[in-house]
This record gives C-alpha cells, structure tokens and sequence, in this order.
C-alpha cells in the first residue's frame, strides 16, 4: 500500500477511533476501544523511522501523529478522571489539557501565538481563503481542523511550526473567556494572513 494511501487510513482510523472513545465515556459502549488503538498505534510506529522525501506526506505524517498523540493523553486522562471520580468535559478541562510545554522549547512560544491571536483582532478584513469553525470547548474534533489550516498557512509562509497543544491551550483559554465575558454559545475561529504572518480571529456565536 502506498503511503498518501496508509496516511489516508491513519487520518480515518483516528476519527473512528475517537467516535469509539466518545462512545465509551457517554456510556454507550461498556469497554474502552483498545483493540482499534492498538491498530492505530501500530500505523503510526510503521512510518516513526521512515525516510519520507515527500513534504506534504512528511507534514500530513507529523500533524495525524501529533493529533493521535494529543487524543491519546486526552483519553488517559479522561480515564484516569474517571477513576478518581473528577469531573471532565468543559468544567473539567484543567483536570485533562496536556501539560504545559518547557521554555525551552524551540519552536514558536505561547507568547507569539496569543499575538498572532491579538493580531488578528484588530483586522477588520478577514481572509476570503479561510473559514470559521466554531468551538465550544479544546476538546472538539474542530481544533484539529482549525490547527491544520493554521499549521498549513504557516507552513506556506515559511513560517517556524507550532505543537499542538500549545495550540489547543490558547483555543482552550480564549474560548473560556468569550463564552464567559460574552455569554455566546461557542466561538468562531478563523484563519487570516495579515501584514505576511498568519493570526487568529475568533468572534462570539450566540
């Protein structure tokens, strides 16, 4: 099998398995999916080492590992919440966002991302190439749509790459606070390219 074909069945093979685990914790299925993450981890250890000349299945490789990583702790997490009997979903989403990264880190801190969110709050020109998803909360299947337009439009331009739940944290605290200074339903995030960066707009949804 070809490997713009296997990464095609990783990018399924996530998506089923997180309709699997949200199944479990609605209490639909009584057992944890561990037999299809077993069957997905094994996709992404099948390419670790691979020598992938091919920038676009290199890039699409690293984004559906580090999305099936982030889901993977995400559901630790959720697992072991349940266990101990704390609360999750929104009100519990201190108790299960991935740990904060070092500063050490080398690629682009928290501290440039939320410019490049303040940024595009004073546009009032939004990109016609972009379109709004909207979030409720870090843990949506959206984020990730909305991290692989923006790692993509980076990408583009050059641009140093940013870790996912660096990401998925500023979503998390700028949709916390609108929904909350707001009281909107949910947020709308949007990405633009201004002045030759790319940004973040996001606006209340009632």
């Amino acid at each position: 099998m070809a490997i713009e074909d296997e990464l095609n069945l990783l990018d399924t093979s996530i998506k089923r398995l997180q309709i699997e685990w949200d199944k479990f914790f609605g209490g639909v299925e009584r057992r944890p999916p561990n037999e299809m993450q077993a069957k997905v981890e094994a996709l992404v250890r099948k390419y670790a080492y691979a020598d992938m000349r091919n920038m676009n299945e290199r890039f699409r490789y690293q984004t559906l590992t580090a999305r099936f990583n982030t889901f993977n702790e995400l559901w630790n997490k959720r697992l072991r919440a349940r266990e101990e009997g704390h609360p999750v979903g929104v009100h519990g989403l201190k108790a299960i966002m991935p740990p904060p990264l070092p500063q050490a880190e080398p690629e682009v801190e928290a501290a440039e991302l939320a410019a490049a969110f303040a940024a595009a709050q004073r546009s009032a020109a939004p990109s016609p190439a972009s379109s709004e998803i909207r979030v409720r909360s870090a843990e949506e299947a959206g984020v990730l749509t909305l991290y692989e337009q923006f790692a993509a439009a980076r990408q583009s331009l050059g641009e140093a790459p940013v870790k996912f739940e660096v990401f998925q944290k500023l979503i998390a605290q700028q949709a916390t606070r609108i929904i909350s200074e707001k009281g909107a339903a949910a947020v709308s995030f949007r990405v633009e390219t201004k002045d030759g960066k790319v940004a973040l707009k996001a606006k209340p949804v009632r």
